[in-house]
C-alpha cells in the first residue's frame, strides 16, 4: 500500500487546469486520491431549506474535490513545486524534498 504524499495543512500549488499556478492549503484529503484546496476549485451548490433541521436554503459557495495528481507540494523555501520522496531518518521514515532533500515542516 503506497503512503499518501500531500497530507493535511500542506502548501500546494495547482499543476493542471482553470486554477494553473494557484497555491492554497490543503483542507482535506479524501480516500488518497482526491484533495480539497482552500479557495480553489469553487463551485456554486443549491441547497433546499430543510424545516426539520433548521437549515436554510440558497445558493453555497463551496470548494470542490481536485485530483491528487493535479497538484504538487510548493517547498518551504523557494516557493516552488517539488516532489517528496520518504526516507528513514532515525527508525522513522519521513518526508523528504526530492530536490535538496531537506524535511519537509510537519
Amino acid at each position: 500500500m503506497n503512503k499518501v504524499k500531500i497530507r493535511l495543512n500542506d502548501r500546494v500549488v495547482i499543476t493542471t487546469g482553470k486554477e494553473k499556478h494557484k497555491t492554497g492549503i490543503v483542507i482535506k484529503v479524501i480516500e488518497k486520491k482526491k484533495v480539497v484546496v482552500s479557495g480553489i476549485n469553487i463551485v456554486k451548490k443549491h441547497r433546499k431549506s430543510k424545516d426539520s433541521t433548521n437549515l436554510s436554503g440558497g445558493i453555497f459557495k463551496e470548494e470542490s474535490p481536485i485530483d491528487i495528481s493535479n497538484v504538487a507540494i510548493l517547498h518551504h523555501e523557494t516557493n516552488r513545486a517539488d516532489k517528496i520522496i520518504f526516507k528513514k531518518i532515525n527508525g522513522k521514515t519521513t518526508r523528504v524534498y526530492k530536490s535538496d532533500g531537506s524535511i519537509v515542516k510537519q
